[in-house]
């Protein structure tokens, strides 16, 4: 009885496995020619990433970068509006009010699969076409190649939501030219399109209704190494002219940037804007006062402190802060007024940078023995 019960277990673990190219299920993972291929597929959730999504996709690309046959990785989502608009916040929200495992387990489970990415051995290619915000970031911006469109609109919102800009932010907002990812990280501005390669966060730009053919090409390639992939993918670039012409939209505003996002502290950045005056400072100073003042100092550190860690450290640093968040007020706050009531006032605590101490952002960063973020 007890083999009829295993041989049972056998055959609808294969029926789950066939599950997964079916059109309802979350994630489709699938094997065309030489490439595997990541198809998040909850188009009405705007392809947000829950647990069971991460939780399938690591092990896929661990499996993946083993295997001889395939030779590049391409993740996608559907729908046409977005290439996914982060993590499952409502989840995480609703566990961490009833102390659930959930607010550790997902972002554990969320910078392990970024590491994946970061590390990965294989060509990953992300066709980051509309929607692309924090976990969306995450599945992308740590890959070889990242092809934005007409349609993507980047963006990091956290510090809305009581949050830091994570899943690496740590890492790659430093890096991008002057102070551009620090202002990026602290107000959420939102970057589209071509903007999003001149920054450095795509590596590509194609034409969105191109993206079949471009990905049918990635799939014919025959045993390709990076540089043939490269040289598809520039060809493809190539031929673009969308907004070919089109000035940077930052770009008469990079000089003060790079000068009022350079204080060391929050409370210097405002008196930077404060004193500066113009309508840029002061529509900065709106956004910025819109934010919760615990994100927004615990992401200037972030960033700081990212600048000069690699990706491992930046995520085990983001993992702590994450777990402060969980135990903290503004995230639920947040999320309460941005996503579920949606009455865009949230009430912050504290709700001055001034009342923020700097041994509570310390503590934030302080290491958390065994539950540290193991990579």
């Amino acid at each position: 009885r007890l083999r009829a019960l295993n041989r049972l277990q056998v055959v609808l673990q294969h029926l789950k496995m066939s599950k997964q190219t079916d059109s309802t299920a979350e994630l489709l993972l699938e094997k065309k020619g030489g490439a595997g291929i990541i198809t998040l597929n909850r188009p009405k959730a705007l392809n947000a990433l829950n647990l069971s999504m991460i939780q399938q996709i690591y092990p896929q690309i661990k499996t993946w970068e083993q295997d001889p046959e395939t030779f590049l990785i391409i993740i996608k989502g559907t729908g046409g509006k977005a290439f996914c608009a982060g993590g499952d916040i409502r989840a995480i929200t609703e566990a961490g009010k009833v102390g659930d495992k959930l607010t550790q387990d997902f972002f554990r489970a969320e910078y392990r699969l970024n590491n994946a990415i970061g590390t990965c051995k294989k060509p990953y290619v992300a066709l980051i076409d509309g929607i692309t915000m924090g976990g969306g970031v995450g599945v992308s911006v740590h890959g070889h190649f990242r092809v934005a469109t007409e349609k993507t609109v980047f963006a990091m919102p956290e510090t809305a939501i009581g949050l830091f800009p994570d899943v690496g932010g740590g890492y790659f907002l430093p890096r991008l030219s002057g102070k551009l990812g620090y202002y990026l990280g602290l107000t959420g501005f939102r970057l589209k399109g071509r903007d999003v390669l001149k920054v450095g966060i795509a590596t590509h730009f194609v034409e969105s209704k191109k993206l079949p053919a471009l990905e049918k090409d990635l799939i014919a390639l025959k045993s390709p190494s990076k540089e043939k992939i490269a040289d598809l993918l520039n060809s493809y670039h190539m031929k673009c002219t969308i907004d070919q012409e089109k000035e940077f939209v930052l770009d008469e505003h990079m000089e003060k940037i790079n000068s009022l996002f350079s204080a060391n502290s929050m409370e210097e950045i405002v008196k930077k804007l404060k004193q500066d005056g113009s309508p840029f400072a002061m529509k900065q100073l709106e956004t910025i006062n819109k934010m919760s003042p615990t994100s927004l100092k615990l992401t200037l550190r972030q960033l700081r402190e990212g600048a000069s860690l690699s990706l491992q450290e930046v995520l085990r640093m983001e993992y702590r802060l994450s777990q402060a968040c969980m135990k903290g007020h503004d995230f639920y706050e947040g999320v309460r007024a941005v996503l579920i009531d949606k009455d865009q006032s949230p009430k912050w605590k504290p709700a001055a940078l001034e009342e923020v101490s700097d041994e509570f952002v310390d503590s934030c960063f302080k290491p958390l023995g065994n539950d540290d973020l193991k990579l």
